[in-house]
C-alpha cells in the first residue's frame, strides 16, 4: 500500500470517529415539543417546550442563541409569550380563540419568510435545513358540539443529516427528539390513511406523536369540542321556551281574565 492510499484511508477512519464521537456527545442534545391544548371550539393555545444541552453549545452557540431568539421574535409577532426557564430551556405559549386562527398563526410561526437563511458569527454563510410543514382543520358545527379532523403534514428530510462545525455529519435522529402533541377535553380518535402516518402515545387526553428527522411525517385525528356559543344559545331557548309553558301552564290567560272583569262590570 503506497502513501497516498494509507493517508485516503487514514482520512476515513478519522471522520468515521469524528462522526460517532460527535454522535455520542451530541445525544439527545435538542428536545422540542410543539403542543395544541383546546380548552373548547372558541378558546386553546400553542406551546412549545424547547430544551437543549448544555454541551451542544460547544459545537455551535452562535447558532443556537440566534435560532432562541428568532423563536422569541417570532412569538411576539404572534401575540405569544416566552417564558426561559434557563438559558437553554424556554416555554413558548400563543393563544389563538378560532381553529382558523389556530391554523394561520400555527402555519406563520413554523414558515416565517424571515428564516431562509441565518447569519452566524464567525463563521461562513449557513443556511438552515429548509423544514416545510402545514397545519389544517376542518371544523362542522352541530349547535352544542364542533366535530374538528386536523391534519398536520410535516417533511423533516432536510433533517436526514446534520453537520457540525461545518465539517461533520451526524444522523439527526440522534441528536433530536422532536414530539407533536394534541390534548383535547374528551380525546381524539387516529386516522391513519396513508403511509407517512405516525402511531402516536396515549395519555389520558392527550395524543403523543414522536416526529421521524428525515423523512415525511403525517398526522391526522379527529376530535369533538364544546361550543360555549352553542351551549349559550340552547340555554337561551329552554329559558324561553320554560318560561312561556310556565305562564300559560299555571297562570291564566290574560285575554279570558280580561272577558270575565268586563262582564261582571257590565251586570
Amino acid at each position: 500500500m503506497n502513501l497516498s492510499a494509507l493517508a485516503k484511508s487514514f482520512a476515513q477512519l478519522r471522520f468515521v470517529c469524528l462522526v460517532l464521537l460527535a454522535s455520542l456527545l451530541l445525544s439527545g442534545c435538542v428536545q422540542y415539543e410543539a403542543g395544541i391544548n383546546f380548552n373548547n371550539s372558541n378558546r386553546g393555545e400553542l406551546v412549545q417546550h424547547i430544551k437543549l444541552a448544555e454541551r451542544l453549545t460547544t459545537f455551535s452557540g452562535d447558532s443556537v442563541h440566534e435560532w432562541l431568539n428568532s423563536i422569541e421574535r417570532r412569538a411576539r409577532k404572534q401575540q405569544g409569550k416566552t417564558r426561559q426557564l434557563s438559558p437553554s430551556e424556554i416555554i413558548v405559549t400563543i393563544p389563538f380563540s378560532s381553529g382558523e386562527e389556530l391554523q394561520t398563526k400555527f402555519n406563520e410561526f413554523f414558515n416565517p419568510n424571515s428564516n431562509q437563511k441565518t447569519q452566524v458569527k464567525g463563521t461562513s454563510d449557513s443556511e438552515l435545513p429548509k423544514i416545510e410543514s402545514n397545519l389544517l382543520l376542518f371544523q362542522n358545527n352541530f349547535l352544542v358540539l364542533v366535530r374538528n379532523r386536523l391534519i398536520y403534514d410535516v417533511d423533516l428530510r432536510s433533517l436526514s443529516l446534520i453537520a457540525s462545525n461545518g465539517n461533520v455529519l451526524v444522523n439527526a435522529g440522534s441528536i433530536l427528539d422532536l414530539e407533536f402533541s394534541l390534548k383535547t377535553p374528551w380525546g381524539a380518535k387516529i386516522i391513519q390513511e396513508t403511509e407517512s402516518a405516525i402511531v402516536p402515545e396515549k395519555n389520558q387526553n392527550k395524543l403523543v406523536w414522536k416526529l421521524i428527522p428525515g423523512e415525511l411525517n403525517h398526522i391526522e385525528a379527529v376530535f369533538w369540542l364544546p361550543s360555549p356559543l352553542g351551549i349559550g344559545t340552547l340555554l337561551i331557548i329552554l329559558f324561553v321556551g320554560g318560561g312561556l309553558y310556565l305562564r300559560y301552564t299555571f297562570m291564566p290567560d290574560p285575554s279570558i281574565q280580561f272577558t270575565a272583569s268586563s262582564a261582571n262590570s257590565s251586570q
